[in-house]
């Protein structure tokens, strides 16, 4: 394992902060007590005016960027259905706008100097069979391609599939620059299979990995819930023996997307991480 201290492998999800600008964004990182920020790039891409000295301003308070994360146009979480058919860059309405963002998400990326890139593809077909399993395989292909070329790593968010499906893509693509940013309570919130043993399948990709926790559906076919950091599904001790058997030596990054004290519910989740890594 990593000789690096745990809690310098520690970062958050400037998103979850909900930042009104860069200066906003450094007080509520220094409130944490951690220094180090994985960071919403569509902001930056969009309104240059209010972000656009983000790098400088992060870098003349102490604060690290260990990556980036960017969404695509449209993307509609109210329900599953929804999210199916509006994520990522599955939906063809929608590829054309998303391809020329992601170019430029990837130029202002290497510009901030990143190195790994995160997001979302959208649902993965489980069918090799499937038509849109192949055009999924072209898409996620050629964005893949883009960052190569910005020399840039890319790292796929967990949940919408199973690890099995997910394994499957990035098996069938081979890229060397394509990852994955391991999101424990997304394989909860979405239903698709047990964050330890996938873990597991995953393993030899995982660049990554996002601390979050979610509670299963009472209902099949619906939303699980996001919690805080110990009080969900996600089986913390296991998790953590798990990323130690595949020898993951990467960050550790909080997300909190719900709650109405995200700052705490991320100290919650710093305590339990440290305790759980001793």
């Amino acid at each position: 394992m990593t000789s690096i201290p745990n809690h310098k492998r520690l970062a958050v999800c400037t998103w979850s902060l909900l930042p009104v600008g860069p200066i906003d964004l450094v007080a509520r990182l220094h409130a944490t007590g951690i220094t180090r920020a994985q960071l919403a790039l569509d902001p930056l891409r969009g309104d240059p005016a209010v972000w656009g000295d983000t790098k400088s301003l992060l870098a003349d308070h102490g604060i690290e960027i260990v990556s980036g994360m960017f969404g695509c146009v449209g993307e509609d979480y109210a329900t599953l259905e929804s999210i199916r058919a509006t994520g990522g860059i599955a939906p063809d309405a929608t590829w054309g706008e998303n391809l020329r963002n992601i170019r430029a998400t990837a130029e202002l990326a290497s510009k901030l100097g990143l190195k790994l890139v995160t997001f979302h593809a959208g649902f993965l077909p489980s069918d090799e069979s499937d038509p849109e399993f192949e055009k999924m395989l072209m898409r996620l292909k050629t964005v893949a391609e883009v960052f190569a070329a910005a020399g840039m790593d890319l790292a796929l968010e967990t949940g919408q599939e199973s690890a099995l499906s997910l394994q499957a893509i990035l098996l069938g693509l081979n890229a060397p620059n394509l990852f994955v940013n391991f999101d424990p309570a997304n394989m909860i919130l979405y239903g698709k299979g047990d964050p330890v043993q996938s873990v597991g399948v995953l393993g030899r990709w995982i660049r990554q990995v996002h601390i979050k926790d979610a509670t299963r559906a009472v209902t099949p076919g619906t939303w699980g819930e996001e919690v805080a950091v110990g009080s969900g599904d996600v089986d913390w001790p296991r998790f953590f023996a798990a990323l130690e058997d595949i020898d993951f030596t990467g960050d550790w990054v909080i997300e909190r997307e719900a709650g109405i004290d995200r700052i705490a519910d991320i100290l919650t989740a710093k305590q339990l991480v440290l305790e759980s890594t001793r």
